[in-house]
């Protein structure tokens, strides 16, 4: 079978026009321009609003059962339901001591909610849930285009089903709005493709540029793919090309950089410190720590990472497939690079502006390039970073249905199908070794399913009379054998509680250990050695899974107590950080005389920070930031705040690690502080916890 063969099929023995008819119901064919002007088949409507009412479903099923997720952002989600300056800042506390280590723009959405509902775990994990039901969407019109309504909905459903994307959806990371606006972005950029426009091009770098303000230099990995895609495969010269390229590159900068130079202008004694950045600097913070800190690690430019193994494995090409990191994303991985490259070959001879080229270098160089930093990164890569891959992997493979239909004649396409199948298939039941004991029964259907649907496709062609049935039943044993993999681990995903700084999707993985971070692992937890997250257990033991999908005991909190953890007027707080238990007596106390100090407390660690604020709905400062990166005071200035009466508390260790000196870079700030506290104040106990009254007065 030669290459012109699969690019121009043979004809089927139906007349021309059935064919088109046929063809058309399912898939728009790959050469054409665009759906425009092509009425969808009844069923079309129907099906889209399916799909996103189960996606919806799906993504706030039970969702208050993770209480306030990751504490760290619900604290600033609280702050800015209370201070505009916090909201705008992005500050952990509402009496703006130190922001959070990432710029604010999914804190906005969700703190806006709060403001406008009040602020609950549902007011701050429901806009989440509604991003993922928008980014799905999207994916859907920009893959609908270009190759039909049935490859649009097989390249949403495919990302909705991804489990790592069942995870951050219905989480308070700020992966869940990076992930939307990018999706938004290539979709503006399939309209900028299809007649040069100049509008679409910009709406697309803003896109991109507000997904910076969403988590910083991630937002640009896709850069690379977008400006080639474009410079190949845009309808018009060079000169208006390169032109337009610039004006989106412009759009990038303002989108985002007004902010940025809003804070870089700022007053510094007027607006919260930095976090992640030693320095107080939001362009050390953007470079260093978000940026290139996260690719060479803490040794090399712009420092601020390391730790990258600790959290996703060793780097290498195989990192996506590890025991940590295989289970969130990677089910379907194999099957959209084979796509990829059987792509990208039969069409190496097609016109510049040739759509399925296009396509392919759009979604396969927004893949590639992400999957290069998450394998490579020498810095802190966490295995939720996945989500990002999730649009592109949906999109590559409806792709490459949606070609294989289009020449379901030839044989080269049936290899084609065979070969995408029986890798996702064996794929799928490597994975799931990883988990022997959690629904045994997938595997043997798995492989039985992927091995019959193989041979299906294969050997249809030597039997004429029976060819389309066979070819029906291995197209749906196919599916099953690739889909049910993700489908069961992102519905343990859904159906499990997850708190905790390094959240995991799927059952707990018995290559890593029970509850860590793995192809699945745990329901996230604490940070390895006490770091932001947790209390020095192992990542994943806060709610970790491992139950059996469709029955078994309640998640429960790191605390130990089943469910989302008790109401914040005491005990522990819902779904905080490490969930650590916040005593009623403890939160008394902060509440007692509080609108007398800009902060109810001092500690070590947002973390620790967070937690307390949540559960006291009070203003605490967190010394030393989320790792010891930002918010360090001087003994003097912390010495200066007591003198004012602005701190009411100092509590020496609140739990939740996260203090200064428990990450790389960390300073020695906060043990000065502490020790000028206990030379100068007398501790007290107060539920489990020590603490000192600074307004008694030094002795």
């Amino acid at each position: 079978m030669t290459t012109t063969q699969l690019i121009h099929p043979l004809r089927r023995a139906a007349s021309p026009a059935a064919r088109r008819t046929s063809t058309r119901r399912f898939f728009v064919h790959p050469t054409t321009k665009t759906t425009d002007g092509v009425s969808d088949a009844r069923w079309v409507r129907p099906a889209l609003c399916l799909l996103l009412l189960l996606t919806a479903a799906a993504y706030t099923w039970d969702l208050t059962a993770s209480g306030y997720a990751n504490s760290f952002y619900a604290a600033a989600v609280q702050a800015g339901t209370k201070s505009w300056k916090a909201l705008f800042f992005g500050s952990l506390d509402s009496s703006n001591f130190i922001t959070v280590d990432k710029p604010p723009g999914s804190l906005w959405i969700m703190a806006l909610s709060g403001r406008v509902f009040g602020f609950s775990s549902a007011s701050m994990l429901i806009p989440q849930a509604l991003e993922g039901v928008a980014a799905v969407g999207l994916l859907y019109a920009s893959i609908k285009r270009w190759f039909g309504p049935a490859a649009g909905l097989l390249a949403g459903a495919v990302f909705a089903l991804t489990p790592v994307a069942a995870l951050m959806f219905r989480f308070n990371n700020p992966d869940a709005l990076l992930v939307l606006l990018l999706v938004g972005s290539a979709y503006c950029l399939v309209r900028a493709i299809e007649h040069a426009g100049t509008r679409w091009v910009l709406a697309a770098g803003s896109l991109i540029g507000f997904a910076f303000l969403a988590k910083m230099m991630q937002a640009f990995l896709v850069l690379p793919a977008f400006g080639l895609v474009y410079m190949v495969a845009a309808p018009t010269g060079v000169r208006r090309r390169l032109g337009q390229l610039c004006a989106g590159a412009a759009a990038v900068v303002v989108s985002c950089g007004w902010w940025v130079a809003s804070v870089a202008l700022w007053p510094v004694g007027s607006r919260p410190m930095i976090d992640g950045s030693p320095d107080n600097n939001i362009f050390n913070l953007i470079v260093g720590y978000n940026g290139l800190g996260r690719i060479f690690g803490a040794s090399g430019p712009g420092g601020g990472g390391g730790g990258g193994a600790n959290f996703s494995g060793a780097t290498g090409p195989l990192r996506l497939f590890n025991d940590l990191m295989g289970g969130q994303a990677s089910w379907l991985l194999p099957a959209a690079l084979i796509a990829l490259v059987a792509g990208l070959w039969v069409r190496r001879h097609a016109p510049r502006t040739d759509r399925v080229r296009a396509a392919l270098l759009l979604w396969g160089g927004w893949l590639i390039v992400t999957g290069a930093v998450f394998s490579f990164g020498q810095g802190v890569i966490h295995t939720y970073y996945t989500v990002a891959l999730a649009p592109a992997i949906g999109a590559l493979v409806a792709m490459g249905v949606a070609i294989c239909w289009s020449h379901r004649d030839t044989i080269a396409a049936r290899v084609l199908a065979a070969l995408a199948i029986g890798a996702s298939a064996g794929w799928a039941y490597a994975l799931l070794e990883r988990t022997p004991h959690w629904e045994p029964w997938l595997r043997p259907l798995i492989a039985v399913a992927g091995v019959v649907s193989v041979l299906g496709l294969l050997i249809a062609p030597a039997l004429p009379r029976a060819r389309a049935r066979i070819s029906a039943v291995a197209v749906l044993l196919g599916a099953l054998a690739a889909i049910s993999g993700p489908v069961a681990y992102a519905a343990d995903t859904i159906t499990t509680a997850h708190t905790g700084s390094i959240p995991s999707a799927g059952p707990a993985s018995a290559a890593t250990g029970a509850g860590f971070p793995g192809g699945g692992g745990g329901a996230g937890g604490g940070r390895p050695g006490g770091l932001p997250g947790g209390v020095g257990g192992p990542p994943g033991t806060a709610g970790a899974s491992g139950r059996p999908l469709f029955g078994g005991g309640a998640p429960t909190t790191g605390s130990g107590v089943p469910g989302a953890g008790a109401s914040a007027s005491g005990g522990a707080v819902p779904g905080g950080g490490g969930a650590v238990s916040t005593s009623a007596a403890l939160v008394k106390a902060l509440r007692s005389h509080a609108s007398h100090y800009r902060w109810a407390a001092a500690t070590s660690g947002s973390q620790s920070a967070a937690t307390l604020e949540l559960a006291s709905d009070e203003a605490v400062m967190a010394i030393g930031g989320f790792n010891g990166q930002g918010g360090n005071l001087t003994l003097a200035a912390f010495e200066s705040y007591v003198a004012k009466g602005d701190i009411h508390y100092y509590i020496a260790s609140a739990g939740g690690g996260g203090g200064p000196g428990a990450g790389p870079g960390g300073s020695s700030s906060s043990s000065s502080i502490t020790a000028w506290v206990e030379d100068h104040y007398t501790a007290e106990t107060i539920g489990g916890q020590t603490v000192y009254d600074l307004s008694s007065g030094a002795s």
